[in-house]
């Protein structure tokens, strides 16, 4: 069978060469997945950047170009009343705007947060590479609508409202986000309800879309740059109802590392670069091996940015070398578990080559993945270094091609043949678990549908859903590749924002080297 598929890749490559004249076959087989699928990764970018508008929360924009949404939680905010600040009376709070991180209509700050961060490192790795794909206006909406709430959110130096609604309630209706019955209170962190991870996590993503808008917005980069340093127990112990959706399991120390190297690259001040080395040992920096990244567990990004900052002029006679090396072990230990180059704990993987971490949302953790990979190729690359495994020694080229793969396996080439990035392709999920996407739109039909009443006519509908939920990146199949496209199946068929932030930045490298590779070929077609 891979017999056949690379001879027909060989066939394909030889169609080619004489096409264009100067591509070798050689090239080819490294740029084309198995299976002959060349996929058009500008494509998935725009598709990718296309589903934060469907996750939008607020009053749209005129430029809106999901047009099955409409404006929707806007009156978020006021159902507290009167709520009080440092024992003073605040009459109304305004928190209109932000994302619905997934398929129901509560607002978590913690994931979105962390969509909004990751966002922001894909435009600070890859901006020039989403500006030649005709995506960067896209990519800064994206992350200046969350950005934009955050600054509602952080009322005080101390306060940052950090959740909009909550699970329970909400997923008692299968309600379109324009016709919300459910509650709408209101949940914050401040000093006598303490949320460093939450805090730290909005810190972070404030911080990194801060250096995004140094140049472009250099006023709102200044803002968001003044609200990330103002913030200062785990969030989920004080916001109870977060619990049983979006715990923070690996506990704020992560995040507060997070935040302070991320404040570190926007202000170049030393406290923070201090911090994360002083606190590296203590907070679980250099102690925890992990093998997985994600909206709770922080520490293998912060692992990477440290291996990063090794290669800078100024910190190569560092005074905390030593701790900066000893980060870079760990990151080292992650990116060898995905490559499968440890003696021990390797990530797990898929008959059809995914990696695979957990049965819920396993998606996230695979993007995840090809951005750090990715990320890491290019470090490596710029360094004229190559990875260390206890497996062996790898070069950047292969890192790549490895996240490559996992892309590739996103977007079709996999056993099902079914891409899990909605709308790209020709087989994609159909039932996607959403609520808005899964019912009729609010602009064709502005009768109110109830909460019982989403579920009769609506959930439990055999067919495809009315709206394709374009971008969206769903949970993926199980250890097995199966998946089954049920809108019941939220596991598999739920899609989440953090699972594709992190995709726009690897989409943009790969399109622009499959745009530099036909950039240098084109003047073979001239000459021929």
């Amino acid at each position: 069978m891979e017999d056949r598929k690379l001879g027909n890749v060989q066939k394909h490559s030889r169609f080619l060469q004489r096409y264009f004249g100067l591509i070798s076959i050689s090239l080819l087989l490294h740029i084309l997945p198995l299976g002959c699928q060349s996929f058009d990764y500008g494509e998935a970018l725009s598709k990718s950047l296309l589903y934060f508008e469907s996750q939008r929360s607020g009053r749209l924009p005129h430029n809106q170009r999901v047009e099955w949404r409409h404006h929707s939680g806007l009156t978020d905010g006021l159902e507290q009343g009167v709520t009080f600040i440092s024992h003073t009376p605040i009459a109304k709070v305004d928190l209109v705007g932000g994302y619905y991180d997934a398929g129901d209509n509560v607002k978590f700050g913690l994931p979105m947060a962390f969509t909004v961060t990751m966002l922001s490192w894909g435009v600070i790795e890859y901006g020039e590479q989403i500006a030649g794909a005709g995506e960067y206006h896209h990519a800064l909406e994206a992350i200046k609508w969350g950005t934009d709430y955050f600054i509602k959110a952080h009322t005080h130096p101390n306060v940052l409202w950090a959740e909009v609604g909550e699970g329970d309630t909400d997923h008692y209706c299968w309600q379109r986000p324009e016709d919300m019955t459910t509650s709408r209170q209101a949940y914050k962190v401040d000093a006598d309800n303490p949320g460093s991870d939450v805090a730290g996590e909005t810190a972070a993503a404030m911080a990194a879309a801060s250096i995004v808008f140094r140049r472009t917005n250099p006023h709102y980069s200044h803002l968001l740059l003044h609200h990330a340093q103002q913030y200062r127990g785990k969030y989920d112990e004080s916001i109870g109802v977060a619990k049983g959706y979006y715990s923070s399991v690996s506990g704020y120390m992560d995040e507060l590392l997070w935040a302070a190297l991320w404040l570190y690259k926007a202000t170049d001040k030393e406290d923070y670069l201090r911090y994360m080395l002083e606190k590296a040992n203590l907070f679980g920096g250099i102690t925890w091996a992990m093998t997985e990244f994600s909206w709770d567990v922080k520490y293998v990004g912060v692992q990477i940015i440290a291996s990063k900052l090794l290669m800078e002029e100024k910190h190569k006679e560092h005074v905390h070398k030593h701790v900066l090396e000893q980060y870079r072990s760990k990151a080292e230990h992650y990116l060898c578990a995905c490559l499968n180059k440890n003696n021990v704990t390797n990530v797990e993987r898929t008959p059809g080559g995914l990696l695979y971490t957990r049965q819920w949302n396993n998606m996230q953790y695979v993007s995840n993945a090809a951005f750090l990979l990715t990320l890491y190729s290019d470090h490596l690359q710029a360094s004229n270094q190559k990875l260390s495994c206890p497996k062996g020694v790898v070069g950047p080229r292969e890192i790549l091609s490895f996240a490559k793969s996992q892309v590739d396996y996103i977007l079709g080439s996999n056993p099902m043949a079914v891409s899990y990035l909605v709308g790209f392709g020709s087989n994609y999920p159909q039932r996607v678990h959403h609520r808005g996407a899964s019912t009729e739109s609010y602009k064709e039909n502005k009768g109110f549908i109830g909460c019982t009443q989403g579920y009769d006519n609506w959930y439990g509908r055999g067919g495809p859903n009315p709206h394709a939920l374009v971008g969206a990146l769903v949970g993926g199949p199980d250890r097995k590749d199966q998946f089954r496209d049920e809108r019941s199946n939220y596991m598999q068929t739920e899609a989440c924002t953090y699972n594709t932030a992190t995709l726009v930045g690897v989409f943009a490298k790969l399109h622009g080297l499959q745009a530099d590779q036909l950039s240098v070929n084109r003047p073979s077609i001239a000459s021929a």
